[in-house]
């Protein structure tokens, strides 16, 4: 071999070995190694080369897995070197490299023989991947003239993230050793050749994947390309690219793309000393003075230095906290002789405090620039100072010339010239002790080199300089936090909040501040409530410390970039940032940005939680927003949101942005000319929609709205009353009933929020009442208004509902019984009732007559009813109530007209126990009334109260009642009472009052007075059949079944076609009914199974249709009598089957009771007895 090649195994893939060689071969290489070329010895460190130079060299050796480059060294032997033999580590290498492959198998087994194996050749011979040919001339063939012939291919390594180096961008030391072995096996240059074939590229993996997909989004965002990260992140949709940790890879974040493709593999090397070493070497192999050469000795160099590091780095902490201690104690001095001094002269002229102005002439005085990033530098403590005695004296000169300046600048009135004084006098006033020694300055410089600092790298670079004033330590935050926030838990990243957002109060960069604050809304990736309280909490702060152009500029940027983000914890963050900084923004802004962002929240998410936080920060702008124009855009965005499909958005929607759009159309004025007339036009316009069928929803939403601006309305009266303006709060003022107002739904709509004050509202009241008693509404425009305009178009609303809609009943009847309470019962008496009665027309001369009552059959009477009348609960406005009902009973039965009204007020009125005792005497008005008609309308009446009514009642007011109505000489009031008693068998479960109620039906059933009452049958079947399945199980069996099939039987001798049809048609729903029961066989057999083949043979002749499906229930039910019969012949022997399984359970139970302890003992439980 040439004296002048290079041996390619003298190349190290480690870099921090190859720049150590670097920075000692001049020293290391002897003249004779000059002369020989590049020839070294044996163990020397081989000279360092570029990597860049190894990538474009043709000397590349093949490609050989195993081979350590510190043992490849010995392959590069001089001639002219004679301390010591070849190693056998080094001859192999050298046969490897030269492809003498068999020469080195049998060198491998004579070793083998002998007991001395190489772990070189063993890990070769043992690695398939090192005999796996592939086309092509190895470069040393080339050069050497030999013939083509493929080399011998290293093993596919796994290609993995570690091709990019990140390890060294780690912070965690104990990579070190598992990143040399890896250097170690793997050569770089070999590494480079592998990876850079595209024959042997192997495909991504799912971390690498991951990985290189987080580092794209990132250089696109960088780089402004938003729309294309957008479109990346929607297509890796499984990925969270806000997190490095949601890759998967136990490894700090890498640099950005940028970062690793300027560096290519050319990655800056890590200062760390390390030694070259061969292993598995034999002793006696090694050179005499091998154990004693520099790397021993470097190795206790270092131990000694980082020794003399730490004790100079606690003798310069000692130091500092003297000199602190020092200046500590002479500024407590100062300020107790000032203290002193002002205290003698009290009486005195006051002493004037003058700022202290850093002098021209003295430099140690002048103050540095905020912006020049000035710091206090550890490195320069030991490189300024000079261990001379000459320098004594000086020292202590601008030591004492400093503290004056110090004191004098700490007389400044400002805390922040405090604290500058204060560290510039920490900065300049350390004074050292200097040793008794007389050693030149350049040595003592030369022997403080040694101490081990890392200052090259970012962290070291921030450890090394201390800031000295608050400018340099925000920008000294600005650069850290970055790095700090990754490697903080998740759950305990709100405790940096205070930090972040100091620092992007304070920092004067702007680029730095966009960063810390997208740091803080992507603190946490899904915060919950108390830590977006936190974040929230945090963002106000800082609004209120910065103003409202920062706010624009900074803050809503982030909020706009996460509106559409993955999480809705995240928008969640949004939608209640944009309603915490509406009142730090410009209105300009608060009425234009941040609506549409909410605007568009509400509209396009999915996530209820969101909404509703939404509709709550729209109710927020609204209190501050002032452009009349917006208007219409926020009756839309009510509209919007009373119509979303989740109930709390729904709830936040009366509760906040319902009374602060109120309060808004209240300083505009249109709450009276726009807002109110807008609904109720919505209201008529659904009624006229809806005579085919009416939108109860859309009713319910706006009649909600209505109901949610009442107080905001009964306040705008208050406002603008002619006694506004002798309004006082001074003197006695009765307090406000609890009871006055009905509870609302939020502070926002309680009267006294909205007024200003319950005190006041007290004197407003007051006047309120007066005014309505004694001095009328003359003009009193805002309530005019209401009593001219808008109580007569709800009135007429009202008649136009169908009055068999109970949910329409029961909110026009909250309405209004909200409205009366709200404007109180002065206003209900005078201004309310008159409108209603004089609609109703409820005077005596009119009840006889049969037309012009029209009205009492719609919706308007339940309404009054119970909405108007229920609103005072005093006697007089009881008789009030009992009076109308009376009167209304009374009409309509005389009028034989429909008495829908008169039951949805009795059922409306009947949901409150209070009233229960109040329609009680209603209806017995009804009973002893003199006309029939009113009669049977009472006897109609107690089905319907006797559902809601406790059983004692029913007892002791209704039965009786019902029982002296079936006594009645009319029969048609008899037959009225059957549905109540029917309804008792269904409801009532007191065996006495069932068996009172049950012989009166059997009465009806069996006296031969009523065997010809077609009518009264068929109300009893139809009871029967309403009831039947809902009855007391004894009272079906005992008492419905047999007298269903009774007329059953008798209906077969039914001579009058049309009667039999009718009494038909109820027999077959009344035992479609009863046939989802339960009945036993008995009954099946002797009442049920008849009934329905007597009615099948009235329907063969009235109704085929019906026939065919009596057909089938006689059918099912026979089928079930046959399987029952069936079951019980098997039961028994089930029983005996369940009885031995059983026994067989207990017994194994009761054996794996018994074991305690190992599962050994378990697996014998299932072993078989031998």
């Amino acid at each position: 071999m040439a004296a002048g090649n290079v041996n390619p195994f003298n190349v190290s893939d480690s870099e921090e070995e190859a720049e150590h060689r670097q920075d000692g071969a001049d020293t290391e290489r002897s003249p004779s190694d000059e002369a020989q070329g590049h020839s070294l010895g044996p163990f020397s460190p081989p000279a360092y080369s570029e990597p860049a130079i190894l990538l474009s060299s043709n000397r590349t050796s093949p490609s050989v897995d195993g081979i350590p480059a510190s043992a490849a060294a010995v392959a590069g032997i001089g001639v002219g070197s004679a301390e010591s033999r070849v190693s056998l580590d080094a001859i192999a290498a050298q046969l490897l490299r030269d492809q003498y492959i068999l020469t080195a198998l049998e060198l491998h087994t004579e070793l083998l023989e002998a007991g001395r194996e190489l772990p070189r050749l063993r890990d070769y011979f043992s690695n398939p991947g090192n005999f796996e040919r592939q086309s092509g001339t190895p470069p040393a063939c080339k050069e050497q003239g030999v013939g083509p012939g493929g080399p011998l291919n290293r093993a596919g390594s796994i290609s993995t993230l570690d091709s990019l180096d990140f390890a060294r961008y780690s912070d965690d030391g104990n990579r070190e050793s598992d990143e040399r072995v890896a250097e170690c096996e793997n050569p770089s240059q070999e590494r480079k050749n592998y990876k850079s074939s595209p024959e042997i590229q192997e495909p991504i993996r799912p971390l690498e994947k991951r990985a290189l997909n987080f580092l794209v989004n990132e250089y696109l965002l960088k780089n402004e390309y938003k729309l294309t990260s957008i479109t990346f992140s929607d297509e890796n949709d499984d990925q969270d690219f806000e997190l490095w940790d949601d890759v998967g890879l136990n490894i700090p974040k890498p640099p950005d793309l940028l970062h690793l493709y300027r560096n290519c593999g050319n990655s800056l090397p890590l200062h760390r000393d390390t030694v070259n070493v061969a292993v598995s070497v034999d002793p006696s192999d090694l050179p005499g003075d091998y154990f004693t050469q520099k790397p021993v000795q470097q190795t206790e160099a270092i131990q000694q230095q980082q020794q003399q590091e730490v004790v100079q780095e606690l003798e310069y902490q000692i130091s500092l906290l003297n000199s602190e201690k020092q200046s500590l104690a002479e500024q407590i001095k100062k300020l107790q002789s000032d203290i002193q001094a002002l205290q003698r002269n009290v009486s005195s002229e006051p002493t004037t405090v003058v700022k202290s102005t850093p002098s021209k002439q003295d430099p140690l005085c002048d103050k540095p620039h905020l912006d020049n990033g000035q710091y206090l530098d550890i490195r320069g403590v030991t490189e300024t100072d000079s261990p001379l005695d000459a320098n004594t004296t000086k020292t202590s000169t601008t030591t004492t010339t400093t503290t004056d300046c110090t004191e004098s600048t700490t007389t400044a009135t400002q805390p922040q010239n405090k604290l500058k004084s204060q560290s510039q006098q920490g900065k300049t006033s350390v004074k050292f002790d200097q040793p008794n020694r007389k050693l030149s300055p350049v040595f003592h410089q030369a022997l403080l080199s040694f101490c081990r600092m890392s200052a090259d790298s970012r962290l070291g670079s921030e450890v090394s300089r201390i800031a000295d004033s608050e400018q340099s330590v925000m920008l000294m935050l600005g650069r850290c936090l970055p790095h700090i926030v990754p490697n903080v838990l998740l759950a305990k990243r709100e405790e940096l909040i205070p930090l972040i957002l100091c620092t992007a109060c304070l920092h004067p960069e702007p680029k730095e501040r966009d960063q810390l604050l997208h740091i803080l809304f992507n603190l946490i990736k899904r915060p919950d409530d108390e830590q977006r309280q936190m974040i929230l909490t945090g963002c106000v702060a800082f609004a209120r410390h910065v103003g409202p152009t920062r706010v624009e500029a900074e803050l809503l940027p982030q909020c706009w970039e996460q509106i559409n983000h993955k999480y809705p914890e995240r928008r969640l963050l949004v939608a209640e940032a944009c309603g915490a900084l509406g009142p730090y923004l410009p209105k300009e802004i608060r009425s234009s940005l941040v609506l549409s962002m909410l605007q568009q929240m509400l509209a396009e998410d999915k996530a209820d939680m969101v909404r509703e936080a939404v509709v709550k920060s729209l109710g927020i702008i609204m209190g501050y927003i002032d452009d009349p124009d917006k208007y219409t855009q926020g009756f839309e965005l009510m509209l919007l949101s009373l119509g979303d499909p989740s109930e709390r958005v729904v709830s936040a929607t009366h509760q906040v942005f319902i009374p602060a759009f109120a309060a808004w159309c209240t300083e505009l004025g249109n709450l009276q000319s726009q807002l109110i007339p807008s609904l109720l036009t919505r209201i008529e316009k659904l009624l006229k929609q809806g005579e085919y069928g009416l939108d109860e929803h859309k009713l319910h939403m706006y009649l909600s709205a209505l109901q949610s601006l009442i107080p905001s309305l009964f306040a705008v009266l208050l406002q603008n009353a002619p006694f506004t303006s002798r309004a006082n709060l001074q003197g006695d003022v009765p307090p406000i009933e609890v009871t006055r107002f009905p509870r609302p739904a939020s502070p926002l709509q309680d009267v006294a929020t909205i007024v200003g004050s319950r005190e006041q509202l007290a004197v407003l009241l007051q006047l309120y009442d007066h005014q309505l008693q004694h001095e009328g509404t003359t003009g009193w425009d805002s309530l005019l208004w209401v009593v001219n305009q808008f109580l007569p178009q709800l009135i007429e609303i009202v008649g136009r509902i169908n009055v068999t809609s109970s949910t329409c009943v029961h909110e026009f009847s909250r309405f209004f019984w909200r409205l009366c309470r709200t404007f109180g019962k002065i206003f209900t008496n005078t201004k309310v009732k008159p409108q209603f009665q004089e609609i109703l027309r409820l005077s005596e001369e009119n009840v006889d007559a049969t037309t012009g009552n029209g009205i009492l059959t719609k919706a308007t009477v339940p309404i009054y009813a119970t909405g108007v009348l229920t609103c005072y609960n005093q006697e007089e406005d009881r008789k009030l109530l009992v009076g109308f009902l009376e009167d209304v009973m009374t009409t309509l039965s005389l009028s034989h007209a429909p008495l829908d009204s008169l039951k949805a007020s009795f059922v409306e009125l009947g949901a409150n126990p209070a009233y229960h005792e109040l329609l009680l005497t209603v209806l017995w008005y009804g009973v002893v009334h003199t006309s029939a008609l009113v009669r049977c309308t009472a006897a109609r009446m107690f089905e319907l109260l006797v559902k809601g009514v406790n059983e004692t009642l029913v007892a002791q007011r209704v039965v009786p009642a019902l029982i002296t109505l079936s006594s009645d000489p009319e029969i048609s009031v008899r037959i009225s009472t059957i549905p109540a008693f029917g309804t008792i068998m269904e409801t009532v479960t007191q065996k006495e009052l069932l068996e009172r109620v049950k012989m009166q039906l059997a009465s009806f059933l069996e006296d031969p007075q009523y065997q010809d009452q077609h009518s009264l049958h068929m109300e009893i079947i139809k009871t029967f059949g309403r009831v039947g399945p809902n009855a007391e199980p004894r009272f079906r069996d005992e008492f419905v079944l047999p007298h269903l099939h009774k007329l059953a039987l008798c209906n077969n001798q039914q001579t009058v076609e049309s009667k039999r049809i009718d009494i038909a048609t109820q027999l077959f729903e009344a035992y479609s009914a009863l046939s989802c029961c339960f009945i036993s066989e008995e009954l099946m057999v002797n009442h049920f199974l008849p009934g329905l083949r007597c009615l099948r043979t009235d329907m063969e002749q009235l109704s085929p249709e019906h026939e065919v499906i009596l057909s089938s229930m006689i059918k099912e039910c026979e089928i079930k009598v046959e399987n029952k019969g069936i079951g019980e012949a098997q039961g028994s022997i089930s029983i005996a089957a369940s009885l031995v399984g059983e026994d067989a359970k207990t017994k194994f139970l009761s054996k794996m009771g018994q074991l305690t302890t190992s599962g050994a003992m378990l697996a014998n439980v299932f072993q078989r007895k031998k």
